[in-house]
């Protein structure tokens, strides 16, 4: 029987949530936001906060999360994470996790069954369709097969950015975070050695597509299919490139391009496409990003509750089509002061968990 779009309702439900990355501030992660639109859908339960870093400042927001833990570095592998994970657990069942964090994506994907076995769900792509949307990875797949891509070199070696001189303006990208225009080689050395000495080899260079750009935020069904897509135009952005302030459009051939891009990938869960719409006026797929964006809010504000549906999926539940989003709707990210006792800090840094309230 065919069911009308509707958004998940979370108020029937009594379980426990955990989300990672509750930075906010002038590179926001997507934690905060997450959190919220899980709010928004009406859920009343417990909501842990995974944090790497005891000035995450999501942390100090009142009524965010109840419980928060600090974990430890993607970097410090799979075992450190699991006997982590099982302290937690210990004091606080989970039941569902979104993990929002480019980098930790791939541990939450290889460390599955371990998770299910602690009765912890996600609602994650298979490692080889993650793999696949590797930056360094991009221009090989997607070209072969139908979709654009700016051209793109690996380079290791600062006599590489010399010799690429007759290509500028470029953007250098770390193959996890940060990217740069470069206008010239002197640019292109300088962000050469910021993104190495954060990220490491190799860096990425990609030619320049001038145009107007858009990102979309979509969850996928892991069989070609999609369970919401809402597309923004940027129109505020920061000397990062981050978006902080964007409307929602309605652009068919847009939507038939993303549309594209994960019925090749048979992409799960939610993820983040980038996309430049060149002078010529074809579509340039320039990142995809493995995890709900920072202005996944501007999806649930369009009548798109995208968060809440991953939290279905990740159960196993059957959804409806979620429904159209709203064109026009807009996001202005505003930053404000937090206030709150030092104490807060000093105990997620001596006892690397807070628990923030009881219900």
């Amino acid at each position: 029987m065919h069911r009308s779009p509707q958004n998940p309702d979370l108020s029937a439900l009594d379980i426990t949530i955990a989300v990672t990355g509750l930075k906010t501030g002038d590179n926001p992660q997507p934690g905060v936001p997450v959190i919220r639109s899980i709010r928004a859908a009406g859920f009343k339960g417990r909501i842990i906060g995974l944090v790497y870093d005891s000035m995450e400042s999501g942390i100090y927001l009142d009524d965010l999360v109840d419980e928060v833990y600090q974990m430890p570095y993607p970097s410090a592998g799979a075992e450190a994470f699991l006997t982590r994970m099982e302290y937690i657990v210990a004091k606080s069942k989970i039941d569902v996790i979104i993990p929002t964090l480019d980098a930790e994506v791939i541990l939450y994907i290889r460390l599955q069954d371990e998770l299910r076995k602690l009765g912890i769900h996600s609602y994650l792509p298979t490692e080889e369709c993650f793999l696949l949307r590797d930056k360094t990875k991009l221009a090989t797949y997607f070209p072969p097969r139908g979709i654009l891509v700016p051209d793109t070199a690996l380079v290791s070696e600062i006599s590489q950015i010399i010799s690429s001189k007759e290509q500028y303006p470029m953007m250098i990208k770390g193959r996890y975070y940060e990217a740069y225009k470069a206008n010239n080689v002197e640019e292109g050395l300088k962000y050469f050695y910021e993104i190495e000495s954060r990220w490491g080899l190799p860096i990425i260079l990609q030619k320049m597509i001038p145009g107007d750009e858009y990102n979309i935020v979509i969850v996928g069904d892991g069989e070609g299919g999609i369970l919401g897509m809402v597309p923004q135009k940027k129109l505020v952005i920061t000397d990062k490139g981050k978006g902080f302030g964007g409307v929602v459009v309605k652009n068919q051939q847009l939507e038939e391009f993303a549309t594209k891009v994960i019925a090749l990938l048979k992409w799960r869960g939610p993820c983040e496409l980038e996309v430049m719409r060149g002078y010529d006026r074809q579509y340039y797929l320039i990142e995809i990003n493995p995890r709900f964006p920072a202005w996944v809010r501007l999806a649930e504000g369009s009548g798109q509750n995208q968060p809440a549906a991953v939290v279905l999926k990740a159960l196993g539940q059957d959804l409806a089509p979620l429904p159209q989003c709203k064109s026009g709707t807009l996001f202005i990210r505003h930053a404000e002061d937090i206030i709150t006792d030092i104490s807060l800090m000093g105990e997620i840094s001596a006892k690397s968990e807070l628990m923030k309230k009881e219900k």
